[in-house]
């Protein structure tokens, strides 16, 4: 018996587009304009702006926090990419999922977590989100269809591609967004999960946040080719747009996603951002990029100063209420520090908990012998 395969999805690939920004004396870019952007009222563009004001002033703060020996550990600082996050988690249905890596803080705050949790489980506290056991790397809120939060690179993409597949299995209308910096790109398990993927029909999006250096070591040096191109191997759509305007990235993620949704088609979305801190607060970050990189970046493409110069020409804010706005997020970040100072460090037999499920119900345990030696 001979077995009929589904014909393979249409590759779709494009390079970033180039068109004038609001304000700027042409045209608004089609992306802008894009039926996912034009039906956004004026308040969903100023929550966008509060989310990634939210983003870069709880990054900031925590950065002190850390010069301060108040967090211990790794700290990978989200500083210079909040479009992506905010831009993607925006477009969030009921069934949608997200799972990403270490530098997590801004998909946490872009899927509504509370901050005050957030900035305690920096600190090791048992009002974290993980209850102080997690750190940096691992924020998870299921409540919100985020799982985290993974410090091995590339480790969380078969985890967002078995999401991908629970919610085929069972029949939901929905898609994981699947994130990765561009290192990640080269890890074998990136290419099972992109095989499986695309072999199996699986609703899911995987999301390269690519601002250019795996660790300290430039794209360029460590990656042949378009990072965004490798779907065509195996025969998914793919695209490629910046990651400092926040109405680009849900035009093109909104596409990928209602792919993904209503007809399992898997995709991948090669971002370009850019990140103005090290890997982590540890790495130096003197050696491998100019200072002069960093300070063209901010000036010509930092997404909130984007966002905040289109939103004022759109007339939506101006620059009073920007002012406002931000003074509001810094406040907010000044509590969440406070909270985390206050709250109480696990005791010590919280080192046993939330790590085995028959040990949190032994009612209900059914294995044999010890679990902790």
């Amino acid at each position: 018996m001979t077995e009929t395969l589904p014909p393979l999805p249409t590759v779709k690939k494009s390079p970033s587009p180039k068109a004038a920004a609001p304000g700027a004396g042409g045209a608004a870019p089609s992306w802008a304009v894009a039926e996912v952007n034009s039906r956004l009222t004026a308040e969903d563009k100023v929550a966008l702006f509060r989310t990634m004001l939210r983003i870069r002033r709880f990054e900031e703060r925590s950065l002190r926090a850390y010069q301060a020996k108040k967090i211990g550990g790794f700290l990978h600082l989200y500083v210079g990419q909040e479009a992506v996050a905010v831009g993607c988690c925006s477009l969030m249905g009921k069934n949608d999922h997200v799972i990403t890596a270490y530098r997590d803080h801004g998909h946490a705050l872009a899927v509504g977590m509370d901050m005050r949790g957030l900035m305690a489980e920096l600190y090791g506290k048992s009002t974290g989100c993980s209850k102080g056991k997690g750190g940096s790397m691992h924020f998870f809120d299921p409540s919100r269809n985020y799982w985290g939060g993974h410090g091995i690179v590339g480790g969380q993409i078969p985890l967002g591609t078995g999401i991908a597949y629970a919610l085929k299995y069972q029949g939901l209308k929905g898609a994981c967004m699947a994130f990765m910096g561009d290192g990640a790109v080269n890890q074998g398990a990136v290419h099972e999960s992109y095989n499986l993927a695309a072999l199996w029909q699986l609703p899911v999006v995987f999301v390269i946040e690519n601002n250019g250096y795996s660790m300290g070591t430039s794209q360029q040096r460590s990656s042949a080719g378009e990072l965004g191109q490798r779907a065509e191997a195996y025969s998914m759509a793919w695209e490629i747009c910046d990651g400092h305007d926040v109405y680009q990235v849900r035009e093109v993620m909104d596409r990928f996603l209602r792919e993904a949704r209503e007809n399992c088609r898997p995709g991948i979305v090669e971002i370009r951002t850019y990140r103005y801190r090290g890997h982590s607060v540890s790495d130096p970050d003197k050696t491998y990029r100019h200072k002069s990189e960093v300070e063209e970046y901010r000036r010509t493409k930092d997404p909130i100063q984007v966002f905040q110069d289109t939103l004022i020409a759109e007339g939506v804010i101006d620059p009073a209420r920007a002012e406002q706005l931000d003074a509001e997020v810094r406040a907010e970040a000044e509590s969440a520090a406070d909270y985390a100072e206050a709250s109480p460090f696990p005791s010590i037999e919280d080192i046993t908990k939330d790590v085995y499920w028959e040990e949190d119900n032994p009612s209900e345990k059914k294995s044999q012998g010890r679990i902790f030696f």
